[in-house]
């Protein structure tokens, strides 16, 4: 099981890594402490981030234009560099098995001028589980660089991206994916489709949005990734591109996904998106689906804040409850498919805000696969901090 912590961070504020040296109990500690003092400081900031929304608020596919006020203000901005930190401290029982799973991502925004913005990520997990005849919760401590990317802002409607970028294949991996963001701790079975080995791809993007009518906006992103077995930023040899239709009145957004790979057996990759924030509900509806030579499949998730209800709004205005469903089938090349077998899987949780950047998770799972059924139980804490390192505007 992966729980990972990515529209790039700037916008959503959404694998194997080289292990590293062995992690014994005063690891734990150590990571108990970090994640501590995080949460110390959880009210020493109030910056508002360029990542995304709060759970239930408009996502960034769903954010209105500039007011008249903002468009009229000539005055230009002077932006800084943004660190954000996000954090996660999961314990979950994997068919029985025990983990435990802390993480640490970083996330750093650096603007240059008004037109260019340098941003990466990095990631600092672990894996602790006992080891046979070994005493305690033992594991690696895995780190990856998981973008470092360079953007020229064009023009209002086109930015150029050069570097190490997440790939734009649906909507999981960069707009869902960092630990905070995401409603349930597990991945999609279907995620790895068409994001390449390492999540991330190494070329260049194109990547914009546009009101084509009063009734819907258009957004898209092109790519290509070279290859790279270079480790940790190895990548594929492919090209793509995603479109999507978003409907404001509506809150409404379907899209699809599209690439080709250059190496290999050449084969092609489609997938489909949708996402739905009923304006009278505080509910989110989200899908996907992907097919490709390594299998197919889809998942279907929906989260609802319990803030409408007709009693005890003081207890219940915080919790959100959260189901997904998802089935993947493998594909016609079976010895690189993503999963071995065909796995069905149901997923329920329950999350509570403390606020908007510190939560509590729980949740339960049952996988059916042909080697057999299992329960997958997960509760942790996740939390994120946002310090701009200097005076000027958060863009």
């Amino acid at each position: 099981m992966q729980v990972r912590t990515s529209i790039s961070e700037r916008q959503h504020l959404s694998s194997q890594r080289p292990k590293q040296h062995a992690l014994n109990r005063r690891g734990l500690l150590l990571a108990i402490l970090c994640f501590a003092s995080q949460v110390f400081f959880v009210s020493a900031v109030a910056a508002q981030s360029a990542d995304s929304q709060p759970p239930n608020l408009q996502s960034p596919a769903f954010s209105s234009v500039s007011t008249s006020d903002e468009a009229q203000d000539s005055t230009p901005n002077s932006p800084v560099p943004v660190l954000q930190t996000s954090a996660g401290f999961l314990t979950l029982s994997d068919m029985g098995e025990a983990h435990v799973h802390p993480l640490i991502t970083p996330v750093l925004l650096l603007p240059i001028g008004q037109r260019w913005l340098f941003e990466t990520r990095a990631t600092f997990e672990s894996d602790l589980a006992e080891q046979p005849g070994v005493n305690g919760l033992h594991g690696v401590v895995q780190k990856e660089v998981e973008y470092a990317q360079l953007d020229f802002i064009a023009n209002p409607y086109l930015t150029v991206t050069v570097g190490r970028f997440l790939t734009p294949f649906g909507i999981f991996n960069e707009r869902l994916y960092p630990v905070w963001i995401r409603n349930l701790a597990s991945d999609p079975l279907i995620l790895p489709i068409g994001i390449g080995p390492s999540n991330a791809s190494t070329g260049a993007m194109l990547r914009g949005g546009f009101r084509a009518t009063d009734a819907f906006n258009v957004n898209y992103a092109v790519y290509y990734s070279a290859s790279s077995t270079l480790s940790p930023v190895d990548s594929s040899r492919f090209a793509g591109g995603r479109a999507g239709l978003f409907f404001p009145k509506a809150r409404l957004e379907v899209g699809g996904s599209y690439q080709h790979l250059l190496q290999d057996d050449h084969s092609n990759l489609f997938g489909f998106h949708f996402a739905w924030q009923p304006p009278a509900l505080p509910l989110d509806i989200r899908a996907e689906t992907a097919r490709s030579n390594t299998g197919s499949g889809y998942w279907v998730e929906s989260a609802y804040r319990l803030s409408q209800l007709p009693f005890a709004q003081s207890q219940f205005r915080r919790a959100q409850v959260v189901a997904r469903i998802q089935q993947f089938y493998t594909g016609p090349n079976s010895a690189n498919s993503v999963l071995p077998v065909n796995t069905n899987m149901f997923e329920f949780g329950i999350n509570y805000y403390f606020s908007d950047d510190f939560r509590v998770i729980s949740n339960y799972g049952r996988q059916f696969a042909p080697q057999g059924n299992g329960n997958v139980w997960t509760f942790g804490v996740t939390y994120r901090l946002v310090a701009p390192l200097g005076h000027g505007d958060i863009q």
